[in-house]
């Protein structure tokens, strides 16, 4: 309720704000009167009577009806003969636009703990509801939805998923070359990720774009297990063409169920550590670890428990028998006699370098010293921003503008938007921006809802870069942001910091000028761009000078005239009433027209303690200055919020350099930076990501102490990854993508992975050196026997990475960020890992032989002893297949 105070008239009938406040205050009210006939205990009453009073006023002519003075002649003077009343709004400080129609924007934000997807579709469907309810002509839409980015992303995740189980199980046939033997690795993936599903229910983690990508990673990862074990088994039975798949499978069991259990404590080694970190990155990581953890153990459980039972179902003894001629079989002999031919080649490379010590750390030293200058030149990052489909635009208009000047321009940008051939919506706000959530006459904000993905050709950073250059000349500052990465996290893409004034005495005007300073030298770092802040000292402003002789010899209180002025200019809410089973307030405030110009300021009265009405400019003068619009803290210091972009080519890793060298630089004593938002968890993380890959370089080299019963052998296995590393750098870099949180798991993942090619050979190896073989011929040996697996599986693993590296649309970076980091590691670390693996077991095994830990020390690896059980299994007769 909006009572528009009419100073002259209130002057000529000598009434002052005060009389009018408690007239309100004593006519609008809350009654309680009581009951009549209540019960005393003194007298019986027959009847009782409940007293009602109609409370406070709810109507605007009842307001008006309100006695402002009275007098014994029956005459009156009523609320209505000094102001208008009306029912109208509460706030005018905010004008809201949407697509050229008035909308009242609302901004919703989810609590901590609850879960976006769940709170926004109960939004939705509490809007469907009000729907029916809306007056005609009334309707809503949802300009921002952080949903849309999450389902679009999630379904492409999933299609992702479809399409790597499809890859996965292509590669699985052209090696094993039947359906019986696909079918038991594959059978092992949905059995795996089911698994999984409960771990993820277990721990509290929700099915988000971490989870799925790690799914997507299992995928080629779960197979491992199950392809060892069956082209073990094809191994045995090739070697003795008449013995049965059940007792083929036995015989495996006993030689390779140790490896198998070693790669898996490998594996979960890697991401058993990174699963307690904190913050935002530990959030990423722990999703991460745990679900890969969880399906790489359900896999090993099924290698060791289901393969084989299916191995010995399936399978068919059909070595040196003669297959049916036709297209498929031709092709899968030419591929097998190509892979032996390879093989032999293979085999013949390792007799000429495994004994040459100096090859072997030659390649490692070349490796090391890529990886050494891949890092200088690969951009470092954080959280990619990726095409969210909105677009913020912030408005700055010139210190002093009115609200009305900046809804021009919002609306002049909202039409040039509307031109662009990808943008589907336009809210526009005047007096509200949305990067501090701060208020003001001069600040205004766009929000551009971009269309569908597959709707429109343009990606999010074109557009951007095409509306900067058709908003030029709009009369008004105008910078283009994407939403934060993390929803939530922050208010905007780019960086976000503060300027701090650290200074005991704080100087507005000094401060905007170091704070110009500090932007101006920040605009010429080529790294930096879109730099932003609503921080000045340059707003016209006017300072209320009393002269208090004046106003004491004039019978003015100067508390009083103070009042009289917050009433008048700036309102005041003293009460409240019910209507539409709302909460309205009442607002009082003397009418626009009487408060435009800085003269109406000294044409106003306030009373004094003899009851004449005294003019402001008896008493009062004003002082045209200049100052802050608003003043905002950041750790009890003042501060100016900044925000801007990386430069085209450059990472938010690189902006944050440049900018903590400028301030270190520039700026003068007292003066600090501080970043806010997702741009501190990556000023904080210095170098975090080198800690947690030794960190878990550190876990898988006990393991493999603990599994080999040796510090010495593991060497072979940890030496063994920097090729893996030196591969996911160039692809990298040839991809044009930096070494973010998506590359750094991908590289954790890494360590395991080639760890698990390593051990499969280093394993056998150690078999055969303790059978009685040389170290020489164990390693070659060790190499030829998995070869085939080793290619097989990791082959099978990149297959399920292609469809990461040709994503496009939604979550398209970190798809192929993640895709890139995994499958160039594990492409290099695989094709050069099997060639210096026995090279490096040749140095390692050389040291390590005859030495003990302890005396009479037991030679067998740790997990051979959980296999000798097998031996124990009842003994068939070998004869037909048992299917």
């Amino acid at each position: 309720m909006r009572v528009w105070l009419n100073p002259d008239r209130m002057r000529a009938y000598n009434i002052s704000v005060d009389e009018v406040m408690q007239a309100l205050g004593e006519q609008s009210i809350i009654g309680r009167p009581g009951r009549l006939g209540q019960s005393s205990g003194i007298a019986a009453q027959s009847l009782e009577y409940v007293l009602t009073y109609k409370g406070r006023y709810n109507k605007p002519e009842e307001y008006e009806s309100i006695i402002i003075r009275a007098n014994a002649e029956g005459e009156s003077i009523h609320l209505k003969d000094i102001a208008t009343v009306e029912l109208g709004s509460e706030f005018f400080d905010i004008y809201s636009n949407l697509d050229g129609h008035p909308s009242a924007a609302i901004v919703l934000k989810q609590n901590y703990g609850s879960n976006a997807s769940d709170v926004i579709a109960e939004v939705k469907a509490k809007l469907d509801e009000m729907k029916t309810s809306f007056p005609p002509g009334m309707d809503y839409k949802i300009s921002y939805d952080v949903s849309q980015f999450l389902d679009a992303s999630i379904e492409q995740v999933i299609e992702t998923l479809r399409d790597a189980f499809i890859l996965v199980a292509i590669v699985v046939f052209i090696f094993l070359g039947d359906w019986r033997s696909t079918l038991i690795p594959i059978l092992a993936v949905p059995v795996s990720l089911i698994g999984a599903f409960f771990v993820i229910q277990f721990f509290g983690l929700s099915i988000n774009l971490v989870t799925l990508f790690a799914l997507v990673l299992a995928i080629g990862i779960v197979v491992d297990d199950a392809i060892v074990v069956v082209e073990a088994v094809h191994a045995k039975m090739e070697e003795e063409p008449h013995l049965s798949p059940y007792n083929a499978v036995k015989k495996v069991l006993g030689e390779i169920s140790g490896a198998i259990i070693a790669i898996t404590a490998v594996m979960v080694a890697v991401f058993l550590p990174i699963s307690f970190m904190s913050g935002p990155v530990g959030t990423f990581y722990r999703q991460f670890s745990i679900t890969m953890a969880s399906s790489i153990v359900i896999s090993a459980i099924i290698a060791l428990t289901l393969t084989p039972v299916l191995c010995a179902m399936l399978l068919k003894n059909q070595h040196g028998t003669p297959r049916k001629k036709n297209l498929l079989t031709r092709a899968l002999d030419s591929f097998n006699r190509g892979f032996e031919k390879l093989t032999g080649k293979y085999v013949g490379l390792l007799k000429l370098i495994v004994s040459r010590k100096t090859v072997t750390f030659g390649i490692l030293l070349a490796f090391g010293a890529g990886i050494f200058y891949e890092n200088q030149i690969l951009p470092a990052g954080f959280i990619p921003n990726e095409d969210q489909g909105t677009i913020y635009a912030i408005i700055q208009t010139p210190p002093g503008s009115t609200l009305e000047k900046t809804n021009q321009v919002s609306q002049k940008l909202q039409k040039v938007c509307e031109e662009i051939a990808g943008v589907e919506s336009v809210s526009s706000l005047a007096g509200y921006e949305i990067m501090t959530e701060g208020r003001g006459s001069n600040a205004g904000t766009c929000l551009i809802n971009l269309k569908p993905w597959s709707e429109r050709k343009q990606n999010v950073k074109e557009i951007m870069e095409e509306l900067e250059e058709k908003s030029k000349g709009l009369g008004a500052i105008v910078e283009f942001f994407e939403p934060p990465a993390i929803p939530g996290f922050g208010t905007s893409g780019g960086f976000s910091m503060r300027l701090l004034d650290k200074t005991t005495d704080t100087d507005y005007r000094e401060f905007d000028k170091i704070n110009q300073e500090f932007m101006d030298n920040l605009g010429k770092r080529k790294e930096l761009t879109g730099l932003f802040t609503f921080f000045a000292a340059n707003y016209p402003q006017y300072e209320l000078e009393i002269d208090n002789n004046l106003a004491m010899q004039k019978g003015v209180s100067i508390g009083k005239a103070m009042d009289n002025l917050n009433i008048l200019i700036g309102s005041t809410y003293e009460q409240g009433f019910i209507k539409f089973n709302q909460f309205f307030k009442v607002y009082v405030q003397s009418d626009p027209s009487f408060r435009r110009l800085p003269s109406d300021l000294l044409k106003l009265f306030v009373k004094n303690d003899e009851g004449e009405m005294v003019p402001y400019s008896a008493f009062m003068k004003l002082k045209k200055g200049q100052g802050p619009n608003e003043i905002t803290r950041f750790n009890l210091y003042n501060s100016a919020a900044i925000q801007g972009l990386p430069a085209k080519g450059y990472t938010t890793a690189d902006a944050i350099q440049a900018i903590r060298e400028v301030a270190g630089k520039t700026l003068p004593k007292g003066y600090d930076i501080a970043f806010e938002g997702l741009s501190y968890d990556e000023s904080i993380r210095g170098n975090e990501a080198l800690f947690v890959f030794l960190i878990v370089l550190m876990f898988v080299y006990f393991v493999l102490a603990a599994q080999y019963e040796s510090f010495i052998i593991p060497l072979a296995v940890v030496f063994s990854l920097p090729v893996g590393v030196f591969g996911s750098f160039l692809v990298l870099k040839l991809m044009g993508l930096e070494n973010n949180i998506y590359a750094q798991v991908g590289l954790i993942m890494l360590i395991g992975l080639l760890g698990k090619n390593a051990v499969l050979i280093v394993e056998f190896a150690v078999q055969k050196r303790q059978e009685g073989a040389s170290i020489f011929d164990a390693a070659i040996e060790g190499a030829k026997v998995r070869f085939r697996p080793i290619l097989m599986t990791s082959f099978a693993f990149i297959a399920g990475l292609i469809p990461l590296i040709t994503a496009t649309g939604a979550g398209a970076i970190g798809n192929r960020t993640i895709g890139a980091s995994a499958l160039g590691g594990m492409l290099f670390g695989t094709i050069f890992g099997v060639i210096i693996v026995p090279g490096l077991y040749y140095i390692f095994g050389h040291w390590a032989d005859g030495r003990h830990l302890i005396n009479n020390e037991e030679e067998t690896p740790l997990t051979e002893g959980y296999v000798h059980a097998i031996d124990s299994f009842p003994q068939l007769e070998e004869s037909a297949n048992h299917v």
